[in-house]
């Protein structure tokens, strides 16, 4: 069996995702150059990758581009075509000429996120319109199923659950380069990392660090990744020097440092539907804290990953940053327990398995 894969964005679940399903069957994945060109040797030999120049949503090149991969499906010959996003408004027109394959789409957010100016630039009825044109659909937890059902009336035996694989590369990366954590200092770093959106929970942070100034005098977060300022919320900080602000995109290295640096890291989500950072960060056997949104405590307390507190609850929030801070061996417990979930059942191979058996049912479906 072949699957082939196309996604325009989404590098590191695209990596970890397609080197998993690669270990079970034949995988040909079509991607960017622009976005991939210098991630090839992070792909399993397996993957039969095609670096296409993909245009950008805007571009008038799109409809020479759909005849070119349509092209390439045809001499591909897969027996399922798997959209790893549905957030590619052009994919929209060449789908109906991909037909009797059988088309699956990955849903990783079924609303758009407040705050998320990224998404937001593509029209609302563009992903609408993918996941209808599918006959078949993955989300990442059962209450996205739900969302997904209720949204689309699609039947439950064509929704599918498959965990958000876990991000090796950068532990992978750490490892390859004998990368070590910092000298200790006796700091406590916090790290939240990411696209820094409004719903990112950013201001929550901030103000559950002045709460802990007395407590916590080594305390230091890390704001890293681009996205809106972070200085805005300048008046709520006590004192900017326990601030590391990396109002920026980050490369792989400078990626790989802060994980290995930190000694939990924290998603204070207002809105979420799951995360990578979590993922991420449990290939480095960080201890996590999370808000109780999406897929996020589905996940988090069952493994045993971290702690959850309530969305926008401040006072929550700094007693579980406390916590973690005076309990050395409760970090301990969780980082070990994140690790063996990211290297056993979360493993991109264990999802990748689970994803081939979606494959096949959905083959066998049509036949």
């Amino acid at each position: 069996m072949k699957a082939l894969m196309l996604v325009s964005e989404l590098e590191d679940y695209t990596i970890s995702f397609a080197n998993g399903v690669a270990q079970h069957l034949q995988v040909a994945l079509a991607v960017p150059h622009r976005r991939y060109a210098n991630l090839a040797s992070a792909f399993d030999p397996a993957v039969d990758l095609h670096l296409l120049d993909w245009p950008r949503h805007r571009s008038l090149a799109n409809p020479w581009f759909l005849h070119q991969l349509t092209r390439l499906i045809r001499n591909e010959r897969p027996n399922v075509i798997h959209l790893l996003s549905n957030s590619t408004l052009w994919l929209n027109f060449a789908a109906p000429f991909w037909r009797p394959i059988p088309l699956v789409t990955t849903v990783h957010d079924v609303d758009v996120h407040p705050g998320d100016s990224d998404t937001r630039k593509l029209p609302a009825w563009a992903p609408q319109l993918m996941v209808r044109q599918s006959g078949h659909v993955v989300v990442h937890g059962e209450g996205l199923k739900q969302l997904v059902l209720e949204r689309y009336s699609k039947s439950p035996d064509r929704v599918h659950v498959l965990s958000h694989p876990a991000i090796h590369r950068y532990a992978e990366l750490a490892r390859h380069h004998k990368m070590a954590r910092g000298p200790a200092d006796g700091t406590l770093r916090v790290l939240l990392f990411g696209r820094i959106f409004a719903y990112k929970g950013l201001e929550h942070l901030v103000r559950a660090e002045a709460m802990l100034k007395d407590q916590l005098p080594n305390l230091r977060i890390t704001v890293a990744g681009r996205g809106d300022d972070p200085w805005i919320f300048q008046p709520l900080m006590g004192e900017t020097g326990r601030y590391d602000i990396r109002n920026r995109f980050i490369e792989d290295m400078e990626v790989a440092q802060l994980f290995l640096d930190a000694d939990m890291v924290v998603l204070p989500y207002t809105e979420a539907s799951q995360s990578g950072v979590l993922n991420l960060a449990a290939a480095f056997g960080k201890p996590v804290i999370v808000t109780d949104v999406g897929e996020l405590r589905a996940t988090v307390l069952p493994n045993g990953l971290g702690m959850v507190v309530r969305p926008g609850d401040v006072e929550q929030l700094a007693s579980a940053i406390r916590t973690l801070a005076d309990n050395s061996e409760l970090r301990s417990s969780f980082g070990t327990s994140a690790l063996a979930w990211a290297t056993g059942p979360n493993s991109p191979e264990q999802v990748g398995a689970q994803a081939a058996a979606v494959y096949r049912e959905v083959v066998g479906a049509c036949e």
